[in-house]
């Protein structure tokens, strides 16, 4: 199986460097609370990592990722993703599109009219620690791994 990473901005646009908004705009995270999936592969770890002091990343599991499309994924008109779509693509169900693209049989950038950014809300009960600070200093920035997951739920 290929791991995926989600991404999660978590500070806003007000004072942040020029090449760190060039690396957030490559990710397509241009707002605060917006997340996107990516492929685990040197060039996308070394752009999350540049950016790590404005977002939160890790790996997410089968299970979030079926949830966080079939909550949060939406098509061109702010249409959802729903199983109508995954059989236009020759699947069963968004659970089943989860599975392909977690196995790298599809990727996000070839689905069509999908968009790649998902809109999430802030976590419920709120952020545990400050954002200011990396994950492993009592912090909610940078690499979390799989914690990531916990994360993506609150927020869906």
């Amino acid at each position: 199986m290929a791991k995926l990473l989600a991404a999660i901005r978590l500070r806003g646009i007000v004072g942040v460097p020029e090449d760190i908004e060039v690396t957030l705009k490559l990710l397509r995270l241009n707002k605060k609370n917006h997340a996107t999936i990516v492929e685990d592969t040197p060039t996308y770890r070394g752009m999350l990592q540049k950016a790590s002091g404005y977002l939160t990343y890790g790996e997410i599991d089968l299970e979030t990722l079926a949830m966080l499309l079939r909550r949060r994924g939406r098509l061109r008109g702010n249409k959802p993703v729903t199983d109508e779509y995954a059989k236009k693509l020759g699947l069963n169900s968004v659970e089943e599109l989860a599975s392909a693209l977690m196995e790298a049989k599809l990727k996000l950038k070839d689905l069509p009219n999908f968009k790649p950014v998902f809109r999430l809300h802030p976590p419920s009960k709120g952020f545990k620690q400050s954002l200011k600070k990396p994950y492993g200093a009592g912090g909610e920035l940078g690499y979390r791994g799989e914690t990531i997951n916990e994360l993506l739920k609150r927020m869906m």
